[in-house]
């Protein structure tokens, strides 16, 4: 048995924590669920009343795209401060911040129906939203073990694809019925009652790192040491496990922000649905995204606990999917009729999507835990580079494409096709165990 299984198929606790109830940890995951759903529905929005704001006030294709990446700007350099907030204010204050100013950020449309006024909305929105994924993941990572991060992660995953199928529909409803302005509105509202609820609810886990614990030490082998212990981010970002989880995640993460952008008006000019199919059916893919995250990271988790290596149950699970997913996606421009291609892209994304919470969990197992939040941080950051390409090439591609369909359907091959290669790399260089004792990682 490898140092990995003997670790992961026993995995107590170390000396002095106490293993969280599961009805506490679950509530607190719930909770952070749904500031995820808040997180996503404010991104989706753009998508949704893509087409109304082409009609209100002109703007155009290749502007939408551009937006569309704008948002990602500040989002990414701003998810570099996740350690800072980590290290300086609870969970429980740092989510209520970012979630009051989400709501604050949707206010500038509802003054201005301008272009100018979108792009500075967005760009704020990004900057509030970048610390968002790696501060819920490392505030559930918390409650859990290492061999047990996979379930909360595919679920606070999982929040993305709640959004588009619950909130989506919804958002368009209010659209059609009240105005695009009535959506901002909403998510305003959204937003203020979710920081009213966690402010209620919050509070620290059993793995919660100790601001006060003794410095860890090569012989201490207590929780104190193990909550403590620090090791240089520079050390844990050249494994090979980091910058191979990270080249997958780059590659997955700007077909997510392609979905976000432009479905429903793929759907809608594409495909020839209606605006209403085109909202309703905005929550397919996610419907199958969250099905397998879910289905295929609690598997992942028993294989753990079985005595799996790490390796296998979740880098070259995650890189088998970016295979399968992007695969699917890149023979989108084959595909005839109205509904094969929809078909196509629901099981690309949602066999594509399996990857990101297992790559979440990989990466907190070679972080320290006072660092979690830190190397997450600067995980996702760098993975949300992507988002800064992505949708503003889909735009010239369609805009440069003979109909909107075709451009579309190429447009979705090309990132099949990058997560296909980020799929290779994956399977080539993610073992989390190795690299956790090359770094020196207890616990």
């Amino acid at each position: 048995m490898s140092i990995d299984q003997a670790r992961t198929a026993t995995a107590p606790p170390p000396d002095g924590i106490t293993p969280p109830r599961p009805l506490a940890a679950w509530t607190i995951t719930g909770m952070l669920v749904f500031f995820i759903v808040v997180n996503w529905a404010d991104k989706a929005v753009l998508g949704i009343v893509a087409q109304p704001l082409k009609e209100d006030i002109g703007i155009t294709t290749e502007q939408i795209g551009f937006i569309g990446s704008a948002f990602f700007a500040l989002f990414a350099v701003s998810g570099l401060a996740s350690g800072w907030l980590a290290s300086r204010f609870s969970p429980k204050w740092s989510l209520t911040l970012l979630a009051l100013l989400w709501s604050v950020t949707q206010l500038p449309m509802l003054f201005s129906a301008t272009v100018t006024a979108l792009f500075i909305s967005r760009v704020a929105l990004g900057a509030a939203e970048g610390p968002a994924g790696a501060l819920s993941q490392s505030a559930a990572f918390e409650w859990f073990p290492k061999h047990k991060r996979g379930m909360p992660a595919s679920w606070i995953s999982a929040g993305a694809s709640i959004a588009k199928i619950g909130i989506a529909p919804v958002l368009t409803w209010i659209v059609i019925a009240f105005g695009w302005r009535a959506a901002f509105i909403s998510l305003a509202i959204f937003g203020v009652v979710w920081s009213a609820l966690w402010l209620m609810i919050s509070r620290p886990g059993p793995y919660a790192p100790k601001k006060d614990a003794p410095a860890a030490t090569a012989e201490t082998g207590t929780a104190d040491a193990v909550l403590s212990q620090r090791i240089p981010y520079k050390k844990i970002m050249l494994t090979p496990t980091f910058l191979g989880g990270l080249v997958g995640a780059f590659t997955m993460y700007g077909l997510v922000t392609v979905v976000l952008t432009w479905l429903p008006s793929y759907f809608e000019e594409g495909l020839g649905f209606s605006r209403g199919q085109a909202g309703a059916m905005f929550g397919l893919p996610s419907i199958s995204a969250m099905i397998m995250m879910i289905g295929v990271n609690g598997l992942a988790d028993r294989m753990l606990t079985r005595g799996a290596s790490s390796r296998v149950a979740r880098g070259m699970v995650g890189a088998g999917a970016l295979l399968v997913g992007g695969a699917l996606l890149a023979t989108l421009p084959y595909v005839p009729g109205q509904w094969g291609p929809v078909i196509v892209v629901v099981m690309g994304y949602g066999i594509g999507c399996i990857a990101t919470p297992l790559l979440a969990a990989t990466i907190s197992s070679i972080s320290p835990p006072k660092q979690t939040a830190g190397v997450l941080g600067i995980f996702l950051a760098l993975q949300n580079c992507g988002g800064l390409v992505a949708p503003a090439l889909t735009g010239v591609l369609v805009g440069a494409a003979a109909t909107p369909a075709e451009g579309y359907a190429f447009a979705f091959q090309v990132f099949g096709r990058m997560a296909v290669a980020g799929g290779i790399i994956l399977a080539l260089t993610v073992n989390p165990a190795r690299d956790a004792e090359r770094i020196g990682l207890r616990g």
